[in-house]
């Protein structure tokens, strides 16, 4: 039986539990739930809003947006959440190193929120403000706020933990569910910059309830595990001046050329995107103050990385080109009431809150059997499942290529229900393996490093965006569903060499 929340001592409410778990648990769940509503109402909105321009009946929204191509749309949109991810990852160093797991998150939730209010306003210039302040806010919390969930258990308790990430990640998807209604059909149907500023609110709502019972988290959540040096510190703040200094004087030269489009900033952040996961791994699998046993760790997980990375280059186009599918090639009817395109990035995430505690309980029941699968093979079956999905999405786009005719809406309910099952295959379980695997100098470093992978799978769709390549063409579509399968078959094939170099971590 949850108990309810209470200010009490730390002491105290250590002792309370939730749903069996720790009770910080609870305080976690609804921060972050009311965070990702904001995060997906936003996201939601966000490749409509770019296309729209003026009355726009292609996208069925009020128009008023800034009228992107659809091409341009997805790669802003593809760039944007790489960025969110990207972003985790200086967001766990700043929890390491700087102001601690609970303070980071603290001063994440404050700049996320004037990032909405930045969208909140209309114009380009407040836009991409809005865009970078919510990147930069989201990558802060993120890395930390799962970190503090793995603070909650002993580094003993694997199924537990396994349990309580997914419990965690039911949150997460509440939150998500609730996103394009409370925020994706006021700003598709009425008002764009009001459905922003309504993520402002959602925002709010989670930073107050982080607040108000932070007492009932760990206290090593509020431990800055590595502090910097001042020596560190003050060679830090240089190099940075220097890099922003730099940034601003390449910029200001093409401004003043005349020369300055959106791809020129868009292709230096998606190949930074690309190159930096890479770096990252390279730096902490050399760093010679890393145990033998810590190496070996770090060599399996780069298996999981590369596999989470194709695995998000396909699910996150659930946002960009199922959408543009969804509004242009879809029959959304239903009892003569046409379905805002916008709910249907309520699909994955109401599936999860559906299928999570299943998949919570199913884990247990066959960890005390002995016969749960090992992490790497449900990483492959999320592969398999993934691509599926996507030869799945082959065939109403072959009904569909080059007419005007519309699908039934079920193609895409199918395929986001195939998605949610590869995701929870996959993503919760990558959280709590990141939390085991990561070597203590790194611990909220690693969560970090763990969301790089979105990074890299959502560059090579920017990447592909921003060269004109066709993301809805039958060819590419069905490409990137046979490199998902190939991937989940071959790391079915070699799940006894990464098992070993996992060592006592399962």
């Amino acid at each position: 039986m949850a108990s309810s929340l209470t200010k009490d001592s730390p002491g105290a409410a250590h002792e309370k539990t939730f749903l069996g778990h720790p009770i910080g648990l609870a305080t976690l769940f609804m921060t972050e739930m009311w965070e990702r509503f904001s995060y997906y109402g936003m996201r939601a909105l966000l490749v409509l809003y770019l296309v729209s321009g003026g009355a726009d009946a292609a996208t069925g929204s009020q128009g008023g947006g800034l009228g992107y191509t659809a091409a341009t749309a997805t790669a802003i949109y593809s760039v944007y959440v790489a960025m969110v991810y990207l972003m985790a990852m200086p967001g766990g160093w700043f929890g390491d190193r700087v102001w601690g797991a609970r303070k980071t998150v603290t001063i994440a939730a404050f700049v996320i929120m004037g990032g909405h209010v930045a969208l909140a306003v209309p114009g380009q210039i407040a836009f991409f403000i809005g865009l970078l302040l919510v990147a930069l806010g989201s990558g802060l919390l993120k890395a930390n706020i799962s970190t503090m969930v793995g603070h909650l258990y002993a580094n003993q308790d694997s199924a537990r933990r396994d349990s309580g990430f997914t419990i965690f990640y039911v949150g997460i998807n509440l939150g998500a569910v609730l996103a394009p209604v409370g925020i994706g059909m006021v700003g598709e149907l009425v008002n764009w910059h009001l459905g922003f500023a309504l993520a402002a609110v959602g925002m709010g709502l989670g930073l107050a309830f982080f607040l108000a019972f932070g007492s009932t988290l760990n206290p090593q959540s509020s431990v800055v595990p590595n502090p910097l040096t001042r020596v560190e510190r003050d060679g830090i703040i240089r190099k940075s001046v220097f890099a922003l200094v730099a940034v601003a004087l390449f910029y200001g030269a093409v401004v003043a050329m005349d020369m300055f489009t959106i791809k020129w900033a868009l292709y230096p952040i998606t190949i930074a995107g690309l190159v930096i996961p890479v770096a990252v791994l390279l730096r902490i699998k050399r760093d010679k103050d890393l145990t033998s046993e810590d190496q070996t760790k770090m060599s399996a997980f780069i298996w999981f990385f590369v596999a989470a990375a194709v695995f998000w280059m396909i699910y996150d186009q659930g946002g960009s080109t199922l959408s543009l599918f969804g509004s242009t090639n879809s029959e959304r009817s239903i009892f003569g009431w046409e379905l805002p395109n916008v709910l249907f990035q309520s699909l994955n995430p109401f599936f999860v809150v559906l299928l999570a505690p299943l998949f919570a309980w199913a884990w247990l029941a066959l960890a005390r059997r002995k016969r749960e699968p090992s992490t790497i093979v449900k990483f492959s079956i999320a592969l398999v499942i993934v691509g599926a999905s996507f030869f799945v999405f082959c065939i109403p786009l072959n009904q569909t290529a080059g007419t005007d005719t519309k699908v039934t809406m079920w193609w895409l309910v199918l395929i986001f229900l195939m998605h949610t099952v590869a995701e929870l295959c996959l993503s919760p379980v990558g959280l709590s393996v990141t939390t085991k695997m990561a070597p203590q100098k790194y611990a909220s470093q690693m969560m970090g490093v763990w969301f790089l992978a979105v990074t890299a799978g959502d560059c090579v769709t920017g990447l592909m965006g921003l060269a004109g390549v066709k993301l809805d063409g039958v060819g590419v579509v069905a490409f990137e569903a046979f490199a998902a399968i190939l991937a989940g078959v071959a790391i079915f094939m070699y799940r006894k060499k990464v098992e070993a170099l996992m060592g006592n971590v399962r």
